[in-house]
């Protein structure tokens, strides 16, 4: 980030700096500063209850866990773990600042800085990572994969290929599992041995099927044991997310979750999967873009993250995620939500509340409430599930993901956020949520708009979060007042929020690029009154850090009896 990032926090967060600037790697103090926007927490649960082999499981799961960063590392760039190395073995104080900077972002690159380099020596970052040889263009693998014949295409196009070149210089897929073979067969060997320790059975399962996945590059018989999954350990370990593939959003990266279940607010919120198809039912979309029969499991759990890792842990944490990403999955068995609660209740004590109190009229202010942001997170991972998915363009079938390419990622985190907007509305007018949170849940979405903006406008949830900020601020849905805080007019929103869902939806059901292109070219940008209130945030965090003492305690003790 610039160095106005001292004084102002985070201008640079929302303006493009220039070039020279993005490539000069910050002094001491200003890498201090720049390390300070994440808040240091203690995340855990209480494990008192459950039974020493179901500690040893979570244990080693754990250590598979830290695994994932190491793949992790090696995806986003080839030269992360060199340097990680020299920075570990540099005990000055700019070394242990660069150090700390390297593990929050995961690689030498600030995620909220239009990815500023921070440690000297590291290159531009990759927009394809490692997925792709370092000396191709994207231009030349589009070429490649259009060539190729159905077969060879849908595995190039994979989540868990890489493209390499052979000793010719052609270019050929490379399956995960022998392009990460080590890795991979360690962390498998911890995920049986973990199988071994648990008595829960779908637990056993899980872990042994993704044990094989690892080896055979097959996920999806282990993402149905997942989907199954009713334990009170709930891991989540393997490739999932596509940011890190900026060219095609094609690419999984490594990550990990290793949470426990929060039975009591699971219990709560079970209620929420039985309304799904309904909902699907009455999107504001043209009915034949809606899916009749959605998949018969949508599982939600609430869990308390003991541990991440990977792309899990890469800069802004993630507070609840909807799994798997595999189309077959989603449409033949729905998808798994799970709200990640000691995250999301750290994310607002620390830094949403102290946001409202800046962004917010007074009155506001005490309207913002952890349900609305809570419960809006989890309308969020549900209508990841809804609407558009597999599409028919010019007479073939295909999804939104291969349509959309590198605007699908920002394009679907809005249509998750707004039309989960649109979702609570319906549950409150149907008498399914309480009325009394849509009182709530308008203005706590405002608050945490800018608190995604935060984020950077860079990644997709923060282009997301901008393109519906400005659509609703032109459609009359927020305003601002003389003294340059957020309002919500109440006459306006739901309508608001209706129209945008169906812009949205109706835009990937039609596999439109060129629409979405131009919708986020006119929207994602900061207007000079959002501006001027992410200006006085300088001394509000931006996220958290979490520290695992929990999760390195339970480590430590298996390494105390003897068991590695």
């Amino acid at each position: 980030m610039p160095t106005t990032l001292i004084t102002l926090g985070v201008l640079a967060v929302t303006t493009t700096p220039p070039a020279a600037a993005v490539q000069s790697p910050p002094a001491l103090k200003e890498l201090q500063a720049m390390n300070a926007r994440f808040a240091a927490v203690e995340l855990g649960a209480d494990l008192a209850r459950l039974p020493a082999g179901e500690r040893r499981a979570l244990a080693k799961l754990v250590a598979a866990a830290k695994l994932m960063d190491v793949l992790f590392l090696d995806q986003v760039w080839a030269g992360n773990k060199a340097m990680l190395v020299d920075l570990v073995a540099d005990e000055t104080p700019l070394g242990r600042a660069r150090l700390e900077s390297f593990l929050i972002y995961k690689g030498p690159w600030s995620r909220l800085d239009h990815n500023r380099v921070v440690v000297p020596g590291a290159p531009p970052k990759p927009p394809g990572a490692t997925f792709y040889p370092l000396d191709a263009t994207k231009e030349e693998l589009a070429r490649w994969l259009a060539g190729l014949g159905a077969d060879a295409k849908r595995a190039a196009e994979g989540f868990f290929t890489v493209v390499r070149r052979d000793p010719a210089g052609k270019l050929m897929a490379v399956p995960y599992s022998a392009e990460y073979q080590v890795e991979l067969q360690l962390a498998a060997q911890l995920l049986r041995e973990a199988a071994a320790a648990t008595s829960q059975p779908s637990l056993k399962a899980y872990l042994e099927a993704r044990a094989a996945a690892f080896a055979s590059n097959d996920y999806y018989a282990s993402d149905l044991a997942w989907m199954k999954l009713d334990a009170s350990i709930e891991p989540v370990i393997g490739p999932y997310e596509v940011y890190e593939d900026e060219w095609f959003n094609a690419k999984a990266a490594f990550e990990a979750f290793v949470t426990v279940r929060d039975d009591a607010e699971t219990d709560k919120l079970a209620r929420f999967s039985g309304e799904l198809q309904g909902l699907e039912d009455s999107l504001p979309i043209d009915a034949k873009h809606k899916n009749p029969k959605l998949g018969a499991l949508a599982p939600i759990r609430v869990v308390n993250s003991i541990f991440s890792a990977g792309d899990a842990r890469a800069g802004v944490q993630t507070a609840a995620f909807n799994l798997p990403n595999d189309e077959r999955i989603t449409r033949e068995h729905g998808a798994k939500r799970v709200m990640l609660k000691n995250v999301q209740e750290a994310k607002f004590a620390r830094v949403l509340v102290p946001i409202a109190k800046v962004a917010l009229g007074k009155q506001d202010q005490k309207r913002v409430s952890f349900d609305a942001f809570f419960t809006h997170i989890l309308m969020h991972e549900l209508m990841h599930g809804l609407g558009p998915h597999e599409i028919v363009v010019a007479g073939k079938k295909t999804t939104v993901r291969a349509q959309l390419q590198e605007t699908y990622s920002a394009i679907e985190e809005a249509k998750a956020d707004i039309s989960g907007l649109w979702a609570l509305q319906q549950l409150i007018d149907r008498g399914v949520v309480d009325k009394q949170l849509e009182a709530t849940m308008y203005v706590t979405f405002l608050a945490s708009s800018f608190r995604s903006l935060r984020f950077g406008i860079n990644e997709a949830h923060g282009k997301g979060i901008a393109l519906q900020l400005n659509v609703l601020l032109d459609a009359g849905a927020y305003t601002v007042a003389k003294d340059g805080t957020f309002a919500v007019d109440a006459g306006k929103v739901k309508g608001a929020v209706a129209a945008l869902t169906r812009r949205l939806m109706t835009l990937q059901a039609e596999g439109d690029k060129a629409a979405a292109e131009a919708l986020l070219g006119q929207y994602v940008t900061i207007r000079p009154e959002t501006q001027r209130v992410l200006d006085r945030l300088g001394k509000v965090p931006i996220d958290i850090a979490p520290r695992y003492t929990v999760a390195e305690r339970l480590v430590a003790e298996l390494a105390a009896a003897g068991d590695q």
